[in-house]
């Protein structure tokens, strides 16, 4: 089996197990091609619904959490999207297939990470996403606001300077809570105001910085 028919088959059981619903989102994750994302020797695994070592003591999130992320954030092609934990690039361009008239900013605290993503994103092609070397817990300010901030890690509460960063309105998605299991939980602001609700466990590695661990 190819692995464009892996991804399809992938995507059909994402479908049918209740995560995949959106057609914007199916059509990302139809597109993009989670084995370039990894390493040579995990390709075979590339379409199998788990986290993947990355190096560096990170992970590639599982299709199914990237799918329940995405389609919660609920991205609009002409966004800008704040994406905290570039990781390998993957979720990221998930993003910019939807935002392909806005720009995706993602910041990784890790260099070498952070140069894998580059080489990664330019290998494909994609020109709306900037990598930024930097404390994601204090997110981006430079560009702020941002339409929706999503966090592929998991913080001990949420970030104060996420919050100033996110537009109004605008939605922020983020794991809370211990460093080895959270609640996923999804922020709205509207009119000056923020709500929260949780959209249930996950677990990620630690959100490491001034305002996380």
């Amino acid at each position: 089996m190819n692995r464009k028919s892996e991804r399809r088959g992938l995507i059909k059981k994402l479908k049918s197990e209740g995560y995949l619903s959106n057609e914007r989102v199916i059509e990302a994750m139809l597109k993009v091609p989670r084995e370039e994302f990894i390493t040579e020797y995990q390709k075979s695994y590339a379409y199998a619904d788990r986290p993947l070592p990355i190096g560096e003591g990170q992970t590639i999130s599982a299709p199914h959490m990237v799918a329940i992320m995405t389609e919660h954030l609920d991205v609009e092609e002409d966004h800008k999207v704040l994406e905290i934990g570039a990781g390998s690039g993957y979720q990221a361009a998930i993003l910019a297939e939807i935002a392909n008239k806005g720009k995706i900013y993602t910041v990784e605290r890790i260099p070498e990470l952070a140069k894998k993503a580059e080489e990664n994103l330019n290998r494909i092609g994609y020109k709306n996403i900037e990598i930024i070397i930097s404390d994601g817990s204090k997110g981006y300010k430079k560009e702020a606001p941002y339409d929706r901030i999503i966090v592929t890690a998991g913080a001990p509460r949420i970030p104060e300077s996420l919050l100033k960063q996110l537009k109004d309105p605008g939605k922020l998605l983020i794991p809370v809570g211990g460093k080895m299991f959270q609640e996923l939980k999804l922020v709205e602001k509207k009119k000056g105001e923020f709500s929260t609700k949780n959209l249930g466990g996950c677990v990620f590695v630690p959100l490491i910085g001034d305002e996380g661990w």
